[in-house]
């Protein structure tokens, strides 16, 4: 037999374990647990009907059905009685949900991703010039992270040609939660781009000092927790926003894509040499468009070695090994997928793909976090 303040006691400790989607803590750290109350129920035997009332930091949040579902799961699986559950769901005080932001503001106060013992694995993938796959590669590569389990995170640093919303299938807004935002979610990765603000069909003209606050905003005033990776789709060249990615993210790690033709490899080339300005070390290259595959033979229809020459030139000039990490195959099925938003990495159901073009992926993840940081 159990009474009722153990009910409910035990109740608000398994409520601990239930966590906020977008906060990344547990609904009683967050203080979203605002009452309990277990009743016995008349003419039954060790039976309660237990009322929980939710506080969400947002009116309408999204995820408040996730969080609901949860809570309904942690109380009707209690072990030791039947307890029927009831879920009132409502929202913070706007002072309650004041002094939250300030304790999470407070915790973070800077760029998170650049203070000591950070667990954050942070690629920046970089190209010499547009029209290479770049923003293709990083949302399958985030995809492909986000599949196999690791808490993934993507900035669209691209501020001029932004395209991960769309390849993601993003319209909405990130969450303002009293100057905080929160990253949206899509195919298991948390996204932030200024196309979610500015829209996809307005130009963006922003250069210098400009520039590197929407790097730091995107940084600093997002919460993102604590992901395992961090992937930056930097805009292509070795102008502003590379600079900016080394000076707030020194431990940030540089990943070069190009396709096979001279033309794209020997600008690549240039992308890479940006890290014997700034304290950015490059991981490997990655060659995109590498052949098509026609009944069973691989046509080169870009040539071919511009990978292998980029590996080449950056290993000579830097001094250490830079790999051919991976070499993706032109498939109009990568396109076709990505702007209907979804990566093509992926099944409809949100599954790493078993295929080619998902083992790929997988390789180059698995390959990429075997790396020494």
């Amino acid at each position: 037999m159990s009474d009722k303040r153990t009910i409910e006691a035990r109740i608000y400790e398994r409520l601990s374990k239930v966590i906020d989607p977008e906060l990344g803590r547990s609904v009683t750290d967050l203080g979203m647990i605002a009452a309990i109350d277990a009743t016995p129920v008349a003419g039954e035997t060790n039976t309660y009907d237990v009322r929980v009332r939710v506080e969400l930091t947002v009116e309408g949040c999204p995820l408040s059905q996730t969080i609901t579902n949860q809570i309904n799961g942690a109380v009707a699986s209690y072990p030791d009685a039947t307890l029927i559950p009831s879920i009132e769901v409502g929202s913070m005080s706007q002072d309650k949900l004041t002094q939250l932001v300030a304790g999470l503001k407070a915790e973070r106060k800077q760029n998170p991703f650049n203070k000591p013992g950070i667990k954050t694995r942070i690629f920046a993938i970089a190209s010499g010039k547009g029209g290479v796959g770049k923003s293709s590669v990083t949302a399958n590569l985030a995809a492909t992270f986000a599949a196999l389990g690791y808490d993934t995170a993507a900035i669209d640093a691209d501020i001029y040609g932004f395209s991960l919303p769309r390849l993601f299938g993003v319209q909405s807004q990130p969450t303002n939660l009293n100057g905080m935002l929160m990253p949206v979610t899509a195919w298991g990765v948390k996204l932030i781009s200024i196309g979610m603000f500015a829209g996809a069909d307005r130009a963006i003209l922003w250069r210098g000092p400009r520039l590197q606050r929407s790097l730091e905003q995107f940084l600093s005033d997002v919460w993102w927790g604590e992901p395992d990776v961090l992937l930056l789709d930097l805009a292509p060249g070795t102008g502003d926003m590379a600079i900016s990615v080394a000076q707030a993210l020194p431990n940030a790690e540089l990943v070069v894509v190009t396709t096979p033709q001279p033309s794209a490899s020997d600008i690549a080339v240039r992308s890479g040499l940006v890290a014997l300005q700034v304290p950015m070390k490059v991981r490997g290259v990655v060659e995109n468009m590498s052949y098509y595959e026609h009944k069973g033979e691989k046509l080169r229809i870009f040539g071919e070695g511009g990978g292998a020459r980029v590996s080449e030139q950056l290993t000579h000039s830097l001094g250490y090994e830079v790999p051919l990490l991976a070499q993706l195959p032109l498939e109009p099925e990568l396109r076709e997928t990505g702007e209907a938003g979804r990566p093509a990495v992926l099944t409809k159901e949100g599954a790493l793909r078993s295929d080619g073009i998902g083992e790929t992926f997988r390789n180059l993840a698995e390959s990429l976090m075997r790396l020494p940081q």
